[in-house]
């Protein structure tokens, strides 16, 4: 992914890729067959960690609601921020006819599991728009964000808004 950040999808060679990752290009062209394929697995195993790592910090039910949900947003997005992440989350959204259904489906699942976890804690009737207004904003904050450490302290306000509001119908009270 970094090469394919660095260079472009266009311009990135399969020599470039074997190179980066330390085998022979035939070697790299055994594993997979075209520049495509290869470029659709990294996505789809970067995208699928990712995914993951949110279930399991979600899953800590030992930690606060506002602390799992920052950390679920900082390995979805937060390390996502930056000069050369910000090149690779380019590269992912200026080629999605390469990639099939996992650019809609992990997003979608990163929804479902963000209300969850919301429901569970606050009730399903506040969840699903809070969620959604949590995903809009960490978007906003990616595209805005100079770096990782700026997108979490933003995100942390976000999440802080969301969540403790006692009689407006678009927050929810978590403790």
């Amino acid at each position: 992914m970094v090469t394919f950040a660095r260079f472009g999808y266009r311009k990135t060679s399969m020599e470039e890729v074997a190179r980066a990752a330390r085998i022979s290009r035939p070697g790299l062209y055994f594993l997979f067959s075209s520049k495509e394929t290869l470029f659709r697995a990294a996505v789809t195993q970067a995208l699928e960690r990712d995914i993951a790592v949110v279930e399991q910090v979600l899953a800590d039910s030992a930690r606060p609601l506002r602390e799992r949900l920052l950390e679920a947003f900082d390995q979805w997005a937060g390390r996502y921020v930056g000069p050369l992440a910000q090149d690779v989350t380019a590269v992912i959204e200026d080629n999605p006819e390469l990639l099939g259904e996992i650019v809609e489906s992990a997003p979608r699942r990163f929804e479902e599991l963000i209300t969850a976890a919301i429901a569970f804690e606050s009730g399903r009737d506040a969840a699903p728009s809070v969620a959604q207004t949590m995903i809009s904003a960490s978007i906003g904050l990616k595209h805005q964000a100079a770096s990782r450490e700026f997108y979490r302290d933003r995100m942390k306000v976000a999440i802080e808004l969301l969540v403790r509001g006692k009689s407006s119908r678009t927050t929810c009270r978590i403790p």
